[in-house]
C-alpha cells in the first residue's frame, strides 16, 4: 500500500519548524541537509547557504514529514489554507500533547473536543502556518 509523507515548504523558519515538530512528536531527523552541503560547481547564494535543503522527521508506524527552506530564488511560499495535516493519536492523552504542543504559539481554528462522531478532535495553525487537524476516535 502507498503512504503519504507531506513536505512542507517554509521561508527561512523550516528548522525553528522542525525542531518544534521534532519536539511534539519525539524521534530524530533522519535527513538534514543545508544548501552549503550541496556538491558541485554552482554553490547557493550566502543568503540561502544555511538554510535548510531537505529535512525528514520519521512520525508514527510508517509517516515522514519532509521539509525544506525556499530559496530566494524561487520567491516566498504563499500561506493557504487549502491543506491540512491530519494526524491520528492513539490515545486521548496523546492527541491532548499534541494539540498542545502544536498550537503553542499559533491559533486554535476549533478547540480540541469531544464531537459527535465519536472522536476527540481540534483544528489549528502552528506558528509556522501549517494547517493541522488532530484526532483520536474513541474505541
Amino acid at each position: 500500500m502507498a503512504s503519504l509523507h507531506p513536505y512542507l515548504n517554509f521561508n527561512d523558519t523550516c528548522e525553528a519548524a522542525f525542531n518544534l515538530y521534532r519536539s511534539v512528536f519525539g524521534g530524530e531527523f533522519t535527513t538534514i541537509m543545508r544548501f552549503k552541503d550541496v556538491p558541485g560547481e554552482n554553490p547557493p547564494p550566502p543568503e540561502d547557504a544555511d538554510k535548510i535543503m531537505h529535512v525528514a522527521l520519521p512520525v508514527g508506524n510508517n509517516g515522514t514529514l519532509m521539509g525544506s527552506d525556499r530559496p530566494g530564488h524561487m520567491g516566498k511560499t504563499i500561506s493557504g489554507d487549502s491543506v491540512a495535516i491530519s494526524v491520528n493519536a492513539e490515545s486521548e492523552e496523546e492527541a491532548r500533547q499534541l494539540f498542545e504542543g502544536l498550537s503553542a504559539g499559533g491559533s486554535v481554528t476549533m478547540p480540541l473536543g469531544k464531537q459527535f462522531w465519536g472522536a476527540l478532535f481540534g483544528m489549528l495553525t502552528d506558528k509556522y502556518g501549517i494547517h493541522w487537524m488532530v484526532n483520536y476516535d474513541y474505541k
